[in-house]
Parts: structure tokens; sequence; C-alpha cells
């Protein structure tokens, strides 16, 4: 990959569809990670405004701090770049007071649940600066395994980086210089309590997804010569991918025959 001219294009991408959309600029929710990262350094090369929101639920430390550190470093390297630290927290408990027990004991639908609060949170102050909501989300997660939340980090105006797997967005950070701290850290969604990893989480590495989405995209692929780790990781990918698929098209619409409307 030619990450410098990956780069210009994604940047000038960016930069004509919100002078399009007639928006001032984007605002990203920075997590931590390598994803947001990279979109939020892509979105600050367009010199266009860019709000970064780090929005701390039950938060890890160390997450939290690879946020912060982030974000002063994008503000030191680019003057368009401005920052709100919004604690959802006691939002998050406040909400999750008033649900039924058998929801606010529901893990997965928790952890879901602060996602959607950080996309509301995201959309509330970037339509009160006339900002885009930036998309975070890569090629493997969006398009392959759908892991991400529904009208959550999912819920976003535009995607710069949802046709990089997740290695080609390492070489984009490695490239722009984003910080090493954020670099090395092992990839994890934030909707925990715990320490638990994506990998932790599939079962498997984003290099070896990204295997995996190859061999399906591949009408010559065959199975017959895969090895016992290569078929378990077919098998998590489709798994995932088919539960997933309802994310990844549109809205079934139930269409009324004209006959009887």
């Amino acid at each position: 990959m030619q990450e410098s001219k990956v780069i210009e294009h994604i940047v000038a991408w960016l930069k004509n569809y919100a002078e399009s959309a007639r928006s001032k600029g984007f605002i990203i929710g920075i997590s931590g990670g390598i994803d947001s990262a990279v979109t939020s350094l892509l979105c600050a090369k367009t010199g266009l405004d860019v709000v970064c929101l780090e929005m701390n639920i039950h938060q890890n430390k160390d997450e939290v701090n690879r946020a912060l550190a982030h974000i002063e470093n994008l503000k030191e390297r680019y003057s368009n770049v401005k920052e709100y630290a919004i604690n959802l927290t006691d939002t998050f408990e406040s909400l999750k007071g008033v649900l039924p027990s058998t929801t606010k004991d529901h893990g997965l639908s928790m952890a879901n649940t602060r996602s959607r609060l950080r996309m509301t949170t995201l959309y509330a102050v970037g339509q009160s600066f006339g900002l885009l909501v930036a998309g975070t989300g890569n090629k493997v997660e969006d398009f392959g395994v759908g892991f991400y939340t529904k009208y959550g980090d999912g819920g976003v105006d535009l995607s710069p980086i949802a046709d990089l797997t997740k290695t080609e967005v390492y070489a984009l950070a490695k490239a722009m210089d984003v910080i090493p701290a954020i670099q090395k850290a092992a990839p994890t969604d934030g909707l925990w309590k715990d320490e638990r990893t994506d990998e932790g989480q599939l079962g498997a590495t984003y290099p070896e997804l990204e295997w995996a989405m190859a061999f399906e995209a591949n009408p010559n692929s065959n199975e017959e010569y895969l090895d016992t780790r290569e078929r378990e990781i077919l098998k998590i990918y489709r798994s995932f991918h088919n539960a997933n698929k309802h994310k990844m098209v549109p809205i079934p619409v139930c269409t009324i025959p004209l006959e009887i409307k």
C-alpha cells in the first residue's frame, strides 16, 4: 500500500464531502484505539474544524489515558482541533436504573447501550457545531464480521477508513506518527469494565479475519487445502458474518402491493 497517497486521497475525499454538505468539519469519538486515532488525524489534515470527544463510561484507565494523550498530541500538531471530555458514567447509570432488571443485568445489551449513548452525544455536540460525525470502523469490522454496535458506533455520517483492513489502518498510523502507546495497544471495543480484547471476543486476530474475508471473496478459493486453524478461522468468520448481516444491509421494508393500498 502506498500510504502517503492513500492518506492524501482520504483527506481530499473528507474535505470535498464536508464542503459539499456545507459542514464546518468533523466530530470524532476518541477511544484510545488505533481506528479513532487514525480517523481523527485524517480529519485534522483537512484543515477544517475537528472536535474530539473523550466519553468515559466506566472506562479502563489505560484507555482513557491513551485517548487523552492522543488528543493532546493532535492539538499540538493541528490548530484546528478542539476537545471535550464528557463523562457519561452517571448518565449511563441513570438510564440503567430505570430499565427492567432483565435488561440492566444483560451484559451485551448494556455494553451496546454504552455505544449508543456515545453516538447520541456525538450527534448532539456535532450538530451544535455544524459538524459531521466521522465513523471509525475499518473494513473487517464493518463488512466482514460486523463487530460494531448497530446505531452505536455504526451510527455515523461518513466512514473514512471503512475500505481499509486493520493491517492497513496500522500502516497509516505508523506513517502519520500516531503515539506509540496506541500503536502498541491490543485492539478493544471499550464497552466492558474488564480488559477484554477484540481478539478475545472474536476468537481470531485481525490478520486471520482479513485472510478469511479475502478467502470468501475469491471465487477460486478451495477449502480442501486448508489446515485445521484455517478451517477454524473460516468458521469463526462465517459465524459472525451471518449473525451480523442485518447490520450490513438496508433496513427491510414491507412493500404493500398497489392493489391493496
